[in-house]
């Protein structure tokens, strides 16, 4: 199987492709998947194209030509005579290589070909003189070679060839790097057909290293579903294969493996010098050895791991139980002398000493630490580990409730705020705790058991008097109430619980409801601006508190609606967002709600295919496991609904099917999403059942949105809808808190659909000139003015629209650009857009890049300024330099000052 090398196979295709001779070579470690990227390219190689695939293999370096030779073994119209040249030790080594060319060259011919060179760092050197002078020759062929850079040294032929090549040669490189969490989980999901828990995911990339050959090895020796694999023993394959990478040591490198092996995933100098009694410089001696072979890496400053964690897992199965327990306790010892000790290696060395009462105490320090660090899932971790042994321990079951929350794990997170509550012994203990049931059991749709919360804390409320308690317990309530869409019941909590913060000094139970408020307010069209001050206020001071989830809730309610001043305050304010949640440990703000909030920046910049490249990064890396829950799926809803602006229908069709299996996902997104894409087939039977399924989902929805009203009356006077269907989606999808610019443009919307142009026109102006709504929107409401200024016969404001209309619509695309252009050529302005050149030709976004690159900016250094992808500042500078007709980067300034 492959996965996670899509854009490496890109690579390669586009070479082997271009019809001229193109030469690369794939690096990575072994079993890395370098064979099977390569099999894939040639898989998909077009017909006629030649291939010829030639394998080096250990004592290759005494064999010359073995990688030519096993090319051309059995292949038809092989020269009996030639292969007697090239083998013939008598002839000189300029005759022999002769031959060898000669002999590829009656293979390929003149045609496409791809030579492929695998196991380079094995190579004879006659083979890599071969191909270094295939690399010299012409041709429409691609010339690849395979190897392993921890085998390359100078005192092989591979390692003077590719320092040549470098120089001589345009090489491209493609390096193949361990699998990511998410990949893995695509490969073990592809291989069993099962859904993979996060656990599952988390403990087998661990144990595997990200490495797909020992993925596939374990998976082949699984009997058992997809959790066993966690634990299940080593497949003999894969055992032997990795004992192979320890055979040989002297015996006292054997030792210090052992020991190491035993004292976890990474292992510190000093302790790993107490536990083998090893002086200082023989330690670093036999360190040193033992990096260069490949079985440690020096991981840290002082501290070494495997290689591979299999490899250490492989150590410590050969084992004896006494042998490891010893090494445990001698560690153990050695950790409890020390004043600064990592409580989690602590807790680790007790519970394999069977040490639990010092095991227990650990875990409750490391889980807390571990959560002020950010580290959320070794907190879980660790917590665990001490609830083996007291499962009602209620520090232990606070730390595994927050972990598991901030870790997105829900499930775990009800379970164990669940017992945080029944094990409460105090009213601090029970409202901390309700509070955090109230978040989890929202999040993952339990809302019977969200209710139930909140009927705990209200009757907690009625008990207590005064003060912290009571504060907490309201503030847990306000975000009940927030949750559920009830905003001046929010407001009327979160008052009551900032009155007691304010008498009684409770400075992080104030910032907690001022969070709840200020996003309240922000709901209402006449109190968002107070919403957006208040939470603006608060981050500063959350992050001098270190209440980092609190900053980081603050700034992604900020950064999905506050309309930013300019683009690089967005993006300055999603950072900050995404660095405070990673302080937090929040794996949703910190990944899922910043590659949204990357999509709305470029949403708001009216780039789409940037926005569309943010989300389906942010859904790659974020659904490499699936979640349940209201955000089992976090990125979908937004993307198809991008996919259905872009009209790529196929694709907004595969992600409903998604979303349709997901029935936690918010009510109306599914049947206006599935309405939307109906009418953009003109499927006008199955549009309108979609809407009624949209109707009865808004019947149990408080809120409304003006951006889906006015996408959805889009899409259905597309599809050609009745009036009448018309004008009720117009009652049931607005209300009175929907903003004003939504409401004038759905307004206009149903006016010119009347036949109301002189109506119609004040609605899409007025439209215009919203700071809220993004460019592509304005850019429809241009169009729409247009068309009502036609109709009233004023052509001249209608072409004048029209400009406006392309200027905000210039990186966009789809069915709003179709607009446009229909608009355009009615106007008899079809081939303005083609006309228009120089710095004048340019969208607002390409003269920011462009002036960007003026002062000497490259397209990395682009990328980060800017928060885009190197890819997209490629395509930014592409058609910059086509626009203003200049042939490099260094004439842009010239051209941008003559514009001027």
């Amino acid at each position: 199987m492959m996965v996670g090398r899509d854009d490496e196979l890109r690579r390669l295709a586009r070479l082997a492709a271009a019809h001229r001779p193109e030469v690369a070579v794939i690096a990575g470690e072994p079993g890395i998947g370098k064979t099977r990227l390569v099999a894939e390219l040639l898989a998909g190689l077009p017909a006629g194209t030649t291939v010829l695939v030639g394998h080096a293999e250990p004592g290759s370096l005494s064999r010359p030509y073995e990688v030519l030779l096993d090319a051309i073994d059995g292949r038809p119209g092989v020269s009996e005579a030639a292969l007697d040249e090239l083998t013939d030790a008598r002839r000189s080594p300029v005759e022999r290589l002769h031959t060898g060319l000669s002999l590829l060259s009656a293979q390929v011919g003149d045609g496409p070909a791809v030579i492929v060179f695998e196991d380079l760092h094995w190579a004879d050197s006659e083979s890599a003189a071969l191909f270094e002078r295939l690399a010299e020759q012409g041709g429409p062929r691609l010339l690849l070679a395979t190897y392993r850079p921890d085998e390359v040294s100078g005192r092989q032929p591979v390692g003077a060839l590719l320092a040549r090549m470098e120089r001589r040669h345009t090489l491209t490189h493609v390096r193949l790097d361990r699998l990511t969490e998410a990949d893995t989980a695509a490969f073990v999901s592809a291989a069993t057909g099962q859904t993979v828990p996060y656990r599952t995911v988390a403990a087998l990339h661990h144990r595997t290293g990200g490495n797909p050959f020992f993925l596939e090895e374990l998976l082949r020796g699984s009997t058992g579903g997809v959790d066993e694999l966690v634990d299940a023993p080593l497949p003999w394959s894969l055992a032997e294969a990795l004992r192979r990478q320890t055979e040989g040591l002297a015996p006292e490198l054997r030792r210090i493996v052992e020991a190491a092996a035993v004292l976890g995933y990474r292992v510190p100098f000093d302790l790993l010098a107490a536990v083998t009694g090893t002086g200082e410089d023989d330690l670093i001696a036999a360190l040193r050895e033992l990096v260069e072979t490949g079985v440690l890496v020096e991981s840290g400053e002082d501290e070494f791991s495997f290689r591979h964690a299999l490899v250490r897992e492989s150590i410590t199965g050969a084992m004896l139980a006494r042998q490891r327990r010893r090494l445990h306790e001698s560690a153990l010892e050695v950790l409890l002398a020390g004043e600064d000790a990592d409580p989690a290696l602590v807790a680790h060395h007790a519970h394999a000493a069977m040490r639990y009462d010092d095991m227990v105490h650990a875990a409750r320090r490391g889980a807390a630490l571990y959560l002020s660090i950010g580290s959320a899932y070794q907190a879980l971790q660790l917590a665990e580990m001490g609830l083996d042994e007291m499962p009602e321990d209620v520090d232990l079951l606070s730390s595994a409730a927050r972990a598991a929350w901030l870790a997105g794990l829900l499930d775990d997170g009800i379970r164990y705020a669940r017992g945080w509550r029944e094990a409460a012994t105090t009213a601090t203990a029970q409202a901390d705790a309700l509070y955090l049931l109230i978040r989890v059991a929202w999040e993952a749709d339990e809302i019977d058991e969200m209710r139930t919360a909140t009927r705990q804390v209200e009757e907690l409320i009625a008990e207590l008097p005064p003060g912290a308690e009571a504060a907490r317990a309201m503030t847990a309530v306000a975000q009940s109430t927030g949750l559920r869409d009830d905003v001046d019941a929010t407001i009327a909590w979160a008052d009551r619980a900032l009155a007691l913060a304010e008498e009684y000094e409770l400075p992080e139970i104030r910032l907690a409801a001022l969070v709840e408020k200020g996003a309240a307010l922000t709901d209402r069209p006449a109190t968002a601006a107070e919403g957006w001050t208040i939470l603006g206020d608060l981050v500063d001071e959350a992050e001098k508190l270190g209440e980092w989830v609190l900053a980081a809730r603050a700034l992604n309610f900020l950064v999905q609606d506050l309309p930013p001043t300019t683009p690089q305050d967005h993006a300055q304010m999603l950072e900050r967002m995404r660095i405070d949640a990673e302080r937090a440990g929040f794996e949703r703000l910190a990944v899922a709600a910043y590659y949204s909030g990357l999509a709305r920046l470029a949403v708001r910049q009216g780039e789409l295919h940037r926005a569309v490249e943010a989300l389906e990064e942010g859904r790659r890396i974020d659904r490499g496991y699936r979640r349940r829950g209201r955000r089992a799926d976090y990125h979908g809803q937004f993307l198809a609904g991008l996919y259905l602006e872009a009209e790529r229908l196929d694709d907004a069709a595969a992600v409903l099917d998604e979303l349709v299996a997901q029935p936690q996902a918010i009510a109306t997104a599914v049947p206006g999403l599935a309405f939307h894409l109906a009418c953009r087939r003109g499927d006008r039977d199955v549009a309108l059942a979609r809407l009624t399924e949209l109707y009865a989902a808004l019947s149990h929805q408080m809120w409304r949105s003006g951006a889906q009203a006015h996408d959805l009356i889009s899409a259905a006077l597309a599809c050609g809808l009745d009036l009448a269907d018309l004008d009720r989606m117009h009652a049931e999808l607005l209300d009175p808190n929907v903003w004003d610019e939504h409401r004038n443009l759905v307004d206009a919307q149903i006016a010119e659909v009347n036949r109301r142009h002189a109506d119609a026109l004040p609605g899409y102006l007025a439209a215009t000139g919203s700071a809220l709504m993004p460019p592509s929107v304005v850019g429809t409401a241009y169009v729409g003015a247009a068309r009502c200024a036609l109709a009233l016969g004023r052509a001249e404001d209608a072409a004048a629209y029209v400009r406006e209309a392309s200027t905000r619509l210039a990186d966009w695309g789809g069915w709003r650009v179709a607009q446009l252009t229909e608009v355009r050529e009615e106007l008899g302005l079809a081939g303005e857009e083609r006309t228009a050149a120089g710095p004048a030709a340019l969208t607002p976004r390409e003269r920011e890049v462009a002036r960007l690159i003026a002062d000497g900016l490259t397209n990395a250094e682009l990328a980060r300024r800017l928060h885009i992808s190197p890819k997209t500042a490629a395509v930014h500078v592409g058609n910059i330099l086509r626009k203003l007709s200049v042939p490099s980067r260094t004439a842009i300034a010239d051209r941008l000052a003559e514009g001027s």
